[in-house]
């Protein structure tokens, strides 16, 4: 990603956001490839917001056929029928994204994701799983760690009005700077002011972080975790080990599912010598009940994923370490680092 400078072309096009995170970061964008499978309300928003911020490609999975539950969230797809008649929802959005800038390449990929071998994902540099699987997203994050590059791997989720983000930087360096509104506001007084000394405002600091993996993160003892951590973390390893019990895809239940849901749950919270109070059980009826995304949380979850993934190939900002919850319901959006230095 530190090949050929910026084109004239891309220079102007990027402009604005080159003020804001400089030409260097953006020359990484647009040398950046990305993986996305499962294009949903939340994945859409992550799509556009990348796509127009100038990355160099996005290659799309997602062979599914578009339902009514597509149409409520997806904004890629557009309502008149005949557009998408015989189209699965990969390619419809790959046409809309395109739209969106065309110096983005964007691409459609068929199969199943989890068949893929650990050599597949090598062309690219940030591989983001939507709604998958408990399974898949393992299996696809071991294959991205086992490559001899490191691969920025994501994962997503949005039920009813929640959504859960997961990132696995590996061993990832940055450069700590100022938030991006600051360096915007410093941004337009250098271009006001011409002798200006912006670095003067900026402390860049060199860190370094080490993430756990997806197995890791989801096999910690729950008991040591604080109680203060967002429940929606154990409501979400809940509601995938229900999933991987029963065969159920991504959205697949209802409330008839509701007492076996539970059950998990005591079984979940008596292995892990916590309370059930640990896991409301009317935030597990929301998950289970709330099969169609609720759009603003999608907006919000969606361009939180992309700010961290333009914050990982740019190598500036502090990434998210390493779980994000959103709740609509009261507006929060938390952080939660989990690891195994809970147990250490």
């Amino acid at each position: 990603m530190d090949g050929e400078e910026l084109t004239e072309q891309e220079t102007a096009l990027y402009d604005r956001q080159i003020r804001v995170w400089g030409a260097n970061a953006q020359r990484r964008l647009t040398k950046s490839h990305i993986l996305v499978s499962g294009i949903k309300g939340t994945v859409a928003e992550f799509c556009k917001n990348i796509v127009l911020a100038g990355v160099g490609s996005v290659t799309l999975m997602d062979d599914s056929l578009v339902n009514e539950e597509a149409l409520n969230a997806n904004f890629l797809i557009p309502p008149d029928e005949n557009a998408y008649r015989g189209k699965t929802v990969a390619e419809i959005c790959c046409d809309s994204l395109k739209d969106f800038n065309p110096m983005v390449l964007v691409s459609v990929e068929k199969g199943d994701l989890s068949a893929r071998s650990t050599e597949f994902f090598e062309k690219f540099d940030v591989v983001v799983i939507g709604y998958g699987s408990l399974a898949t997203k393992k299996a696809v994050n071991e294959k991205c760690r086992k490559l001899s590059k490191r691969v920025a791997f994501y994962t997503v989720d949005c039920r009813d009005s929640c959504g859960e983000i997961f990132v696995d930087l590996q061993d990832y360096k940055y450069t700590k700077v100022p938030c991006m509104m600051l360096q915007f506001c410093m941004s337009i007084l250098t271009s006001l002011l011409w002798n200006f000394q912006q670095k003067k405002l900026e402390e860049k600091v060199e860190c370094e972080l080490n993430f756990p993996s997806f197995q890791e993160a989801v096999s910690v003892p729950w008991k040591p975790i604080p109680r203060r951590t967002a429940k929606l973390y154990f409501a979400m390893r809940v509601i995938e080990v229900f999933e991987e019990n029963e065969g159920r895809k991504h959205g697949q239940c209802s409330l008839l599912d509701l007492p076996t849901v539970l059950e998990i749950k005591k079984k979940l919270c008596e292995a892990n010598t916590v309370s059930e109070s640990h896991v409301p059980d009317s935030l597990l009826e929301r998950l289970i009940t709330g099969t169609i995304e609720f759009p603003p949380a999608c907006a919000i979850v969606g361009g939180i994923l992309a700010q961290e993934v333009i914050k990982a190939v740019s190598g500036k900002g502090e990434p998210l370490n390493n779980f994000f919850y959103y709740d609509a319901q009261d507006g929060k959006g938390v952080m939660e680092n989990i690891s195994n230095s809970f147990t250490s």
